[in-house]
């Protein structure tokens, strides 16, 4: 399977999947014009990948904001993930945030409460 790549912009995250390591990256903000039309590459390629993979999976997100239909997303993500969980594969997610975003540090801890893999909330120094 490809690694999928995607660059930033200004209103959307970078995402990094690495197919052989099983480690999946989006960092930055997530606002896209059409949120649907964004993610839904990200979300073929971790269902495709799922279906696939024997590893561990990994999602670290350093995401400061999230548009309402970047959220959505996210949660079709998690239940990907969950859905895995279940069938025995091992994933967790990492959250990381900005130290005094407490908005980000919220939205994480709601998306956490539902899911039954690990999902680490790490605080990360401001730059």
């Amino acid at each position: 399977m490809d690694h999928l790549f995607i660059s930033a912009t200004t209103s959307s995250p970078a995402v990094s999947f690495n197919a052989e390591t099983g480690v999946l990256q989006m960092t930055g903000e997530s606002y896209p014009e059409n949120t649907f039309e964004f993610y839904h590459p990200i979300i073929h390629w971790v269902k495709e990948y799922l279906n696939t993979a024997a590893g561990k999976v990994t999602l670290q997100l350093e995401m400061p904001y999230l548009n309402t239909g970047s959220i959505k997303c996210l949660m079709d993500i998690f239940d990907l993930l969950e859905d895995a969980h279940e069938n025995g594969q091992t994933v967790e997610v990492i959250w990381r945030y900005h130290q005094g975003n407490s908005r980000a540090q919220d939205t994480a801890e709601e998306f956490s409460e539902d899911l039954t893999f690990p999902f680490l909330i790490e605080a990360v120094a401001c730059e």
